[in-house]
């Protein structure tokens, strides 16, 4: 099912916006970020946020992205912000002409990590799928929208009951770059159950 877009809400908003046929463009804004304490010690919570609210329990979202970015840490993709101190995201963030890092962060009382690999710089669009069962979330990304690796398993101390998720796009540093999001949709959860575990409808 199509993402109805006119329910999305900003939490902060970015340089500029376009809405048009299904697809977002956005423009970011200079030294925005999300981040909380781990190792490099600074809280940064300043990105902008496009979300729509659910207390759906099992489901999945699945957007693709397409960027410009040739700045060091710029980056966008996909983002569950419950507060300043719990969240996850999933991105393709900006190194230099040889790399960038496909990556994920989870947040859970104001710390955060990041779990990352490498792939080539000419990578300019990607697609992700946030799968939710309850509190515990699974991140996945595609090149074509069809076949998805698995990210990551995550859990959200405060991420049962009524969620915002959707989109994101910042640069940390200097600079500024035009993310396009379409394809946005929601769909029965794609992430099933394990062997053993009651199916979705026992719940």
């Amino acid at each position: 099912m199509e993402l109805d877009i006119s329910r999305m809400e900003w939490t902060r908003e970015p340089a500029s916006c376009q809405v048009a046929g299904g697809v977002i463009q956005v423009v970011t804004r200079p030294f925005t970020d999300l981040w909380q304490r781990t190792y490099y010690h600074f809280r940064n919570d300043s990105a902008p946020v496009l979300q729509i609210s659910t207390e759906e329990q099992f489901f999945s979202f699945v957007v693709k992205t397409e960027f410009a970015s040739s700045h060091r840490f710029d980056q966008c993709g996909v983002v569950l912000y419950l507060d300043s101190e719990n969240w996850l995201k999933a991105s393709v963030e900006y190194e230099n002409q040889r790399f960038q890092h496909l990556g994920s962060v989870v947040t859970n009382h104001g710390f955060s990590d990041w779990a990352t690999t490498e792939i080539d710089a000419s990578v300019k669009s990607m697609w992700y799928r946030l799968s939710r069962r309850e509190s515990d979330y699974r991140l996945e990304c595609s090149l074509d929208g069809q076949t998805f690796q698995q990210m990551r398993i995550c859990h959200l101390c405060n991420g049962g009951g009524r969620i915002r998720f959707g989109i994101y796009a910042c640069s940390p540093e200097d600079s500024s770059f035009q993310a396009v999001f379409s394809h946005l949709r929601v769909t029965d959860c794609q992430w099933q159950p394990h062997s053993g575990q009651q199916p979705d409808e026992a719940d």
